[in-house]
């Protein structure tokens, strides 16, 4: 591998082992369509849409356009007190493929600081109602919602929380992951479990705490970093139901789900279960311009709006210098649209069926294959451990992946595969292939 003819001594890469990248950097510095090239020269297949953002495949010049002339009209102003006419723009497209009543939208820069952002809008909401003292939080085992400190606490993967302990938020529960081995092969199809994965929640959790002193729930519709983990069937509506009862409000993280991964906008719609928050961000700009945010349902901004001081006093105390960034939100609006003219979300859930065929037909038998799981155009191939190296197996036959061609994501011992919306069959027969003679290699 050739070395870059650039200095690497200043970047720190994020989630990334260091140490051994320098050793074997892995550098892009093009993309076009479904490929990488790297700084040596290669060919690289993008499997994982760029971390799950890049729905329309790279390079898309009807966005890039749209970019381009925003900078040359409008290239920032405040997002306080003033606005600009993209951010309205957005937010009406946004809020108009949203489900049920989740017309408002609140703006950020990531998933993170959306997730942030949802826990701040949950306090203040039942502050505003006189409910103050809702103030707990649930999440659930292996969840992700990002790497603030909001985030990480509700979150519930060990190695994001585990050397911030002390700083964490303290009145954070959560309930047990929705994972049930005897559904380790899943295709295209809800998952059904015979234990009851709520039971806890209403049993222990809830009791524990006092649901009168919840303030919400946040899940990840479909476990997306954990290594695309599917709730049972009936899950979330029975989630839906549980905060209903107690005057919780339910949260979904759809960072990873939102704009089209479930062959819908969002997986709000592919489950039927209108949230009351929807956090998003990634493939809203495909992956081009940061943005993210928090669509909430009506009743939240209104009962904030309902207030007895004056008019020049701000109701809610939070946001960021780039909220609502005026180039971010046209990237957005172009993406939308570059979305519904190509019937994307549509063509993303035709794929999907195409994807977990492959990896069913493929994977299963292979060596050291545990798990295989596909819904929507996204699928995982779990694998077992090392014995007392968790993790290096996967992470081994990643490298192996790109350096043959083909970006893979590792998590844990799963690897999944999520290609931008534009995947043709030959590109998933590649990483496919790709990654089943890696396992092979590597058993």
């Amino acid at each position: 591998m050739a070395t870059p003819d650039f200095n690497m001594d200043s970047h720190w890469l994020p989630f990334t082992p260091n140490r051994h990248f320098r050793k074997e950097p892995r550098i892009f510095v093009a993309a076009d369509g479904m490929n990488f090239t790297t700084h040596d020269g290669r060919t690289v297949v993008d499997g994982i849409s760029s971390l799950w953002c890049v729905g329309a495949g790279h390079r898309r010049s009807s966005i890039n356009e749209a970019i381009k002339k925003q900078l040359d009209t409008l290239d920032y102003a405040t997002a306080f007190q003033a606005s600009n006419d993209q951010a309205f723009k957005a937010a009406e497209m946004i809020a108009a493929m949203a489900p049920g009543d989740l017309n408002k939208v609140l703006f950020c820069n990531s998933g993170s600081e959306a997730a942030d952002t949802s826990l701040k809008v949950a306090l203040a909401y039942h502050r505003a109602r006189g409910e103050g003292h809702r103030n707990v939080f649930i999440g659930r085992e292996r969840g992700y919602h990002g790497v603030g400190f909001g985030g990480m606490s509700v979150g519930g993967i060990p190695a994001n929380r585990k050397v911030y302990g002390t700083a964490l938020l303290p009145r954070v529960d959560h309930m047990r992951f929705i994972h049930d081995p005897a559904n380790a092969y899943i295709h295209n199809r809800e998952p059904e479990s015979a234990e009851d994965m709520l039971l806890e929640l209403e049993q222990r959790i809830l009791p524990l705490h006092d649901p009168s002193n919840v303030a919400a729930i946040i899940v990840e519709p479909v476990a997306g970093s954990a290594g695309w983990y599917l709730p049972p069937k009936g899950y979330l509506k029975r989630l839906r139901e549980i905060c209903d009862k107690h005057g919780i409000l339910l949260i979904f993280d759809e960072v990873i789900t939102g704009f089209g991964r479930m062959g819908t906008n969002f997986g709000a719609d592919f489950y039927g279960v209108v949230p009351d928050m929807l956090n998003f961000a990634k493939a809203v700009t495909n992956g081009v311009f940061p943005l993210g945010g928090v669509i909430c349902r009506d009743k939240l901004y209104d009962a904030m709006m309902k207030t007895d001081a004056p008019e020049h006093v701000i109701e809610f105390f939070h946001g960021y210098t780039y909220s609502g960034h005026p180039v971010a939100c046209a990237a957005a609006v172009a993406t939308l649209n570059l979305y519904e003219k190509d019937g994307l979300f549509q063509r993303a859930g035709e794929m999907g069926k195409v994807l977990g065929d492959a990896f069913h037909g493929t994977f299963k038998g292979l060596p050291n294959v545990i798990g295989i799981r596909s819904l929507g155009l996204a699928a995982a191939v779990e694998l077992a451990p090392i014995a007392g190296t968790p993790g290096k197996r996967a992470y081994d036959i990643f490298v192996d992946c790109f350096n043959k061609g083909a970006l893979v994501r590792p998590a844990g011992d799963i690897l999944v595969i999520a290609p931008p919306f534009i995947v043709e069959r030959e590109h998933i027969d590649r990483l496919v292939n790709t990654l089943a003679d890696s396992i092979k290699a590597h058993a």
